[in-house]
């Protein structure tokens, strides 16, 4: 009831936002009223129709639902560790042979606007594996509050750097900033993470190939692959909608010609759709929102969801879960990546990878 109580005011601020934007057809014959009359009833922006995905809580709330390492799965594990450290030693392989060759390496710049414990660890975690595999790496930092025109002018800078290959902005950024105009000044080569409107544009239409695709999504892809799942002709349901996961992986998942569904925060039955899945791929950021009974038996499960659970016996305090209940779904699935340990290293794999392949076209190299 909830639910349904937030989705009918969610339609009603549609409905006002629509309506802000269209005027009604009136039934005065006057020339005055039939100039501002529009041709259609359609938004004149899509924007107005822009609502935030507001998950409710996973209901029956789990207090101690277990992780990968505290319980034996029945189904087969997605390393991604492994996996990702495979592909780590194959990246620093070319870039010494690149170093011997041509005398240069890879570089990556790396933008990061504050202070939080998420967005620094992933930062810590790309700058090792770039040392780890000789790729050089810059990071500049800014305070929470700082000025949208210093991250511009940092940006810019990269921009015309020809040392760095590619440029991250660590997302999310905060409110006060415009990400759509700071990642409009971002140089399409050197769009290592994928996000440029003409990267995800050429993702989305058939027959266009993007510079370069967002590490995430690629990452989950390759898990597949390699894990031998079958995804041409499978139903495969995206949970989360975002321009970061959501988006990308369900355009991917549609060129390795997937059917594919997307649940998201005002979906209705959402359990009901996902059991019609032979793969779902998580990124709500909801912890423990897909339990056991939203999955048919022998699913593929990849979950991209991290979320911080405070445990004094961790090293760092904490602990991380994902969007799924690894508990009871490793018992229906057939494939399942844990959470840490799945997802997480391969989304920084691909980030080298994407910047090894920058660094290959500018200096004309294979």
């Amino acid at each position: 009831m909830m639910i349904v109580r937030r989705t009918s005011v969610f339609i009603n601020i549609i409905g006002q936002r629509v309506n802000n934007n269209c005027f009604t057809t009136s039934s005065s014959s006057s020339s005055s009223s039939i100039s501002s009359s529009p041709i259609l009833k359609f938004p004149s922006s899509l924007l107005s129709l822009d609502l935030p995905d507001i998950w409710p809580p996973s209901s029956p709330p789990i207090k101690n639902c277990c992780t990968a390492k505290d319980h034996p799965s029945s189904a087969l594990v997605i390393d991604g560790k492994l996996i990702a450290d495979e592909i780590r030693f194959r990246i620093a392989e070319q870039v010494r042979r690149m170093k011997d060759y041509v005398g240069k390496v890879p570089g990556l710049a790396v933008i990061l606007v504050g202070d939080r414990r998420d967005s620094l660890t992933y930062v810590r975690n790309k700058v090792r594996a770039c040392e780890d595999a000789g790729i050089k790496s810059l990071v500049t930092q800014f305070p929470q509050d700082c000025k949208q025109d210093d991250v511009i002018h940092a940006l810019s800078t990269f921009n015309e750097d020809p040392s760095i290959h590619g440029i991250l902005v660590q997302l999310p950024l905060p409110q006060h900033l415009d990400e759509g105009k700071i990642l409009n000044v971002l140089k399409l080569e050197k769009d290592v993470d994928g996000f440029h409107p003409l990267n995800m544009g050429n993702l989305a239409m058939r027959g266009r190939q993007p510079l370069f695709i967002p590490c995430t999504p690629k990452g989950c892809i390759e898990l597949l692959i390699r894990s031998s799942v079958e995804i041409m002709g499978k139903n495969a349901v995206v949970i989360g909608r975002s321009n970061i996961v959501g988006l990308p992986i369900s355009l991917l998942l549609q060129r390795y010609h997937a059917t594919v569904t997307i649940i998201h925060a005002f979906t209705k039955n959402p359990e009901q759709i996902a059991r019609e899945a032979d793969i779902i791929v998580t990124a709500a950021g909801v912890p423990n929102l897909v339990r056991g009974n939203w999955l048919k038996p022998g699913a593929v499960v990849i979950d991209v969801g991290t979320f911080p659970v405070e445990d004094p016996s961790c090293e760092n305090g904490y602990r991380l879960i994902g969007d799924v209940c690894y508990e009871e779904a490793s018992k229906v699935a057939s494939a399942i990546t844990p959470v840490p340990g799945g997802v997480g290293p391969m989304t920084i794999s691909m980030l080298l990878s994407n910047t090894l392949d920058s660094a290959k076209r500018a200096y004309d190299f294979t």
